[in-house]
């Protein structure tokens, strides 16, 4: 039974560049992803299900879809004062900007650690799709007698030049830490890897708010460049190593390592990839620690005819006679017209693919219409001048202006009636 009283923050600005057209709307966080979900869920299902409860979620860019899906899919329990997800704008407490970083972000809010007066704070990242038991961080982080823990993913040292690594020796203390480096230092027990930050820390609380006054009076803002730094030099610094956590319910066949930053569209497109087949990378379904999002109340999807493989349908689709459907994911509320044939697609919410459309690596986002007959994804120089084509070969279809509210009219872009 842990006793310890801890609090978490999740930084859910991002802007998502890279994700555009996905992210012109939206922030990246509140980007959907599979069948049901948000990126955003995956974070928040991970503290819920390690039994943190005490959850803020800072948000900035474009935040009011993340706003609206937070409240109506994240309730946990209103009679419980401890208990709740509550999204939390810039407080310009400290001065009229935005959050300059993620350090500057915990600090605008200091106010709530010390009015919790936690033992422990953890500060997680939005943009990621992974399951993770943070009670098993936690139990490191006190076993070592941290100050501060980092979450580290091993990866092959040919990749580590893209990430944040830190070097550690073989307890797990942080020596030091290299900034995409050329010559990233090994993994103390495998030469062939080497340790990358997750961006996911957890605090002692007591020395995360002292080291936010220093850093504001420093003019500091970010975690990553400044604070650790700097408390390396003082303090007690931990990496805790991912491929020791232990998720109930995985099986065999799954990843066990599985992390993914949605960072670009290729990435958000190979991840869905990951979700498909007989035996995916990373299993969607698991009753030991589900994937929490928000309760639809919809109808089931309708099969009307045509030929489904290896695909996911969400609830109230519409599968019209001799569609052909293979790879590929459809999200609410969408409908698929005879004679469609769609090859490794995403196609979200309250979209319409219309008769004998034709569509291959494509990703629909909501309230859109593929005219009857249209082929995508065929020829990238005729779709570069409609739409936006990724470095890997994806078209995407920006969100559509179509919103029609009557009930005759589910799946012709708009919305149904029961959707969020």
């Amino acid at each position: 039974m842990h006793n310890d009283r801890i609090i978490a923050f999740v930084m859910a600005g991002g802007q998502g560049a890279r994700l555009q057209p996905l992210t012109t709307g939206r922030s990246k966080p509140s980007v959907p992803f599979g069948a049901r979900y948000r990126i955003v869920d995956f974070v928040l299902s991970n503290l819920v299900n390690s039994q943190i409860s005490t959850i803020y979620l800072l948000v900035q860019y474009k935040s009011q879809a993340l706003i609206e899906h937070v409240r109506k899919a994240w309730t946990i329990s209103p009679l419980l004062q401890s208990q709740f997800v509550t999204v939390v704008p810039p407080q310009m407490m400290t001065g009229e900007h935005w959050f300059q970083g993620t350090a500057d972000a915990i600090t605008q809010n200091i106010n709530l650690i010390e009015e919790h007066r936690p033992n422990l704070v953890a500060v997680f990242g939005a943009d990621h799709i992974y399951r993770m038991d943070i009670r098993q961080m936690v139990d490191f982080h006190q076993q070592r007698k941290a100050d501060v823990t980092i979450a580290a993913l091993p990866v092959p040292l040919r990749d580590a030049q893209g990430f944040g690594v830190i070097a550690a020796d073989s307890d797990g203390r942080i020596q030091a830490f290299e900034e995409k480096p050329d010559h990233p230092t090994p993994m103390p027990t495998d030469p062939t890897q080497a340790f990358a930050s997750m961006g996911n820390y957890i605090f002692n609380a007591e020395v995360l708010v002292k080291a936010l006054k220093e850093a504001q009076e420093a003019g500091e803002t970010d975690f990553g460049q400044h604070v650790l730094p700097r408390l390396l030099q003082t303090h007690r610094l931990f990496a805790y190593d991912f491929a020791t956590n232990e998720v109930p319910g995985i099986l065999p066949y799954e990843n066990r390592m599985y992390w993914r930053d949605l960072g670009t569209i290729d990435a958000y497109f190979e991840a869905h990839q990951d979700v498909l087949g007989h035996e995916p990378a990373f299993d969607m379904f698991n009753p030991d620690w589900p994937i929490f999002s928000s309760s639809y109340q919809g109808p089931v999807a309708r099969i009307l005819g045509g030929e489904i493989r290896n695909s996911l349908l969400a609830a109230a689709t519409m599968i019209h006679e001799g569609a052909k459907i293979t790879n590929s994911i459809i999200r609410r509320e969408a409908v698929i017209e005879e004679d469609v044939v769609l090859e490794d697609c995403v196609i979200m919410d309250y979209a319409r693919v219309c008769r004998g459309a034709r569509l291959r690596k494509v990703i629909v986002d909501r309230h859109n219409i593929i005219a009857a007959g249209d082929q995508i994804g065929f020829d990238p120089l005729q779709d570069r001048q409609r739409f936006h084509v990724s470095e890997g070969g994806v078209t995407v279809i920006p969100m559509g202006r179509v919103n029609y509210f009557a009930r005759d009219n589910r799946g012709t872009g708009g919305r149904g009636g029961y959707s969020e």
